[in-house]
């Protein structure tokens, strides 16, 4: 039977596994084991030394593991994938692996809040400097560039401003330098936007987001040569964040239909930008799909699609914002984003956890500002739940005084 080439990513995500384990069973066996029997002592030693394996430790490796590995890889258009316990446990690993005290690594201004605390808490205590740029000037990361700089980390969309990276001016970069570059490819998703074509060394998810896409996985991905993540995998052992195999498994359930929601994340979300840019309480509304964001023509030469999540900026400021999410029928205040459900949070309130006032006023971030992660749940009932909850703050004054309350 001659062979079928398959480049459709809904095809992708269905088929690219099936040969990893070959089973006769339609849907894969979960493989909830942590060790696996070698027939002899060769072929012990030959699964002990694989790196990223699937049959001798599940630290070391799963079936389940190898399977979403090679849905990644080939979503993402690189040679191997690397599954871990979170997204944060991928950049951690990753960074470990990568960089040693006196090495400097150059990150950005607008970026998630626990990528932050690594650059700014975390490599500095193991000797690491760390310099953040303005991610809309490839310019900026020239000027951090030294003889000790080995990473550059790179967010595009960034969380929660939604700005865009010129991937591959700082890839070109990078490379001249013999620099390794890692995007976090959360927001856009391979379906959107694939770094790897940029000439990005190293992609890493929160595949607790989009990639499984029902808010019942803790799990983590990084995809890159197989060069780079062999040295990954190696830290990888040592630090055991390893994803466990039922976890394993329902994300790779969950990323057989990331194609099919993608469509509805990108056309939600395109749908509540427009329906809030122009209204009396909002401030701004941070989107790179609307024409108005600083960044639209590279956001549109780079991404397919513009994703599901925007920042909402009410004119009221901390306060207004409180309240908008509290008027929210169909968008549930809750941390996370990327499931079948909508969630918005408060992004100056629940980093507070993770960064000093003084390091999120540094990122930008304004006291008024929502993050809203639309759903798939029909465009119309999210634009007049959102339009209903800022005609509620209309009469909302922006305050310098910011109240105190509970980290979420």
């Amino acid at each position: 039977m001659p062979e079928v080439t398959r480049t459709g990513r809904s095809t992708l995500v269905v088929h690219a596994d099936r040969e990893v384990h070959p089973s006769g069973a339609v849907a894969p066996p979960i493989y909830q084991s942590a060790t696996f029997a070698a027939d002899d002592a060769d072929e012990f030693a030959r699964v002990a030394l694989e790196p990223r394996g699937k049959d001798f430790y599940t630290r070391y490796g799963n079936p389940n593991h190898a399977q979403v590995a090679a849905i990644v890889a080939e979503l993402e258009g690189t040679e191997a994938a690397l599954v871990t316990a979170s997204g944060m446990a991928a950049l951690t690993t990753a960074v470990l692996a990568l960089v040693s005290a006196g090495d400097h690594v150059i990150g950005q201004k607008s970026t998630y809040g626990g990528t932050a605390s690594v650059l700014l808490n975390l490599l500095p205590r193991l000797g690491v400097a760390t310099t953040l740029v303005d991610q809309g000037d490839p310019g900026a990361f020239a000027a951090a560039l030294n003889r000790n700089t080995r990473l550059i980390l790179l967010e595009s969309p960034s969380n929660p401003l939604l700005q865009i990276t010129d991937l591959r001016a700082v890839a070109d970069l990078a490379r001249a330098h013999g620099v390794v570059t890692m995007a976090d490819n959360t927001f856009a998703t391979p379906i959107n936007q694939r770094p790897a074509e940029y000439g990005i060394d190293l992609v890493w998810h929160s595949a607790t987001k989009y990639l499984n896409g029902h808010s019942d996985v803790s799990a983590g991905v990084l995809a890159g040569p197989t060069r780079l993540l062999d040295r990954v995998w190696d830290t990888a052992i040592l630090t055991g964040a390893v994803l466990g195999p039922v976890d394993a498994w329902l994300l790779l359930r969950g990323m057989r239909t990331l194609p099919l929601r993608m469509s509805r994340h990108n056309a939600n979300g395109q749908a509540l930008a427009e329906a809030l840019s122009g209204h009396r309480a909002v401030a701004r509304v941070h989107y790179p799909g609307l024409p108005s964001h600083p960044q639209h023509d590279l956001a549109k030469c780079q991404m397919s699609g513009f994703g599901a999540v925007l920042g909402v900026e009410l004119a009221g400021g901390y306060a207004a914002a409180d309240a908008f999410l509290g008027r929210l029928r169909h968008s549930r205040r809750a941390a996370s984003l990327g499931g079948v459900e909508s969630l918005a949070v408060h992004p100056a309130a629940m980093w507070r956890g993770m960064l000093s006032d003084t390091q999120i006023a540094a990122s930008g971030v304004p006291s008024g500002l929502i993050r809203l992660a639309a759903g798939i749940e029909d465009a119309a009932d999210l634009v007049h739940d959102a339009l209903a909850a800022a005609d509620s703050v209309i009469e909302y004054e922006d305050s310098p005084t910011r109240p105190k309350e509970p980290v979420s």
